[in-house]
């Protein structure tokens, strides 16, 4: 069961300080369809790191922005997924970062109807999404600012990016990371994410992931291990073994993380069947 699916309100996100200038937009309660931004202030401007789900969301995260009085110059896509760019019109103005994969998917017409299934309680906003596409594509490590580094990385797609502030230590690592939830490799490479993940633990101490509360390195080793078991239970044919990943919500998707390492290990780039139900689109 979807945590979100649970309650009559819509859920709420809200913004918390991580150091100098370094801030962290965190959803409450964590789950597809609520996922975390990140936020770094500096003298030209403000640089986001994704743009939350729908227009709403991204709004509430503009408005906290206001009291700092300086204008939203830059925004980094670490994926191309809805949940991270889906509230990406409310910063029209700024630059939009992101790998060339990115760029090409959201080049693409949305599926407003597919994004209704995978989070029905932003349906109303999903009717008519839009999002902005990608004006600066990064597809080496590259200084966007004095402060903050865009990394690619692989796994969640072919292509992510994440963000790194080091003279706070904080990594931003978006889509790449989910805390607490099950994440979806519906399009990308159970093996290859986990493989990443390993490198992500070099860059910094803390870890904001894109879904869920703030990390390290215990938190990307957990999550590590699960993308890994998934491999494994592809393999073997044999359901995920038990490990922390037991309390997590969103557990539904583990069927999909699995059939998909299955088609990878046939050299099958198909979408999962069973991301395709969860879709409508079977």
């Amino acid at each position: 069961m979807n945590a979100l699916n649970d309650g009559a309100a819509l859920p709420l996100g809200s913004l918390h300080e991580l150091g100098d200038g370094v801030y962290t937009w965190l959803a409450s309660p964590a789950g597809h369809g609520m996922t975390n931004a990140g936020v770094v202030v500096e003298d030209d401007g403000i640089t986001l790191v994704d743009t939350l789900l729908v227009p709403s969301q991204a709004q509430r995260l503009a408005e906290s922005l206001e009291p700092f009085g300086r204008p939203i110059k830059r925004v980094v896509y670490t994926s191309s997924h809805i949940e991270w760019v889906g509230g990406s019109a409310v910063f029209w103005m700024a630059a939009r970062y992101g790998r060339s994969q990115t760029s090409a998917l959201l080049d693409q017409p949305p599926n407003p109807e597919a994004f209704k299934r995978l989070h029905p309680l932003w349906a109303a906003e999903l009717e008519e999404i839009t999002t902005r596409p990608v004006s600066h594509t990064v597809d080496t490590a590259a200084w966007l600012t004095p402060r903050l580094c865009a990394v690619p990385q692989s796994g969640q797609q072919l292509e992510n990016l994440v963000a790194v502030v080091p003279d706070n230590d904080v990594l931003f690592a978006g889509a790449m990371c989910c805390f607490g939830v099950t994440p979806n490799a519906f399009d990308g490479d159970p093996h290859v994410w986990a493989d990443s993940i390993g490198e992500l633990a070099e860059l910094a101490t803390t870890v904001v992931p894109g879904i869920g509360p703030i990390g390290g390195a215990d938190e990307l080793l957990i999550q590590q291990a699960y993308l890994y078991a998934c491999v494994e239970a592809a393999c073997n044919q044999t359901p995920i073994p038990a490990g922390p990943w037991d309390t997590w919500v969103d557990r539904h998707l583990d069927e999909v993380n699995i059939e998909r390492a299955a088609r990878l290990a046939v050299a099958d780039r198909g979408v999962p069947q069973s991301m395709l139900r969860l879709l409508g689109l079977v």
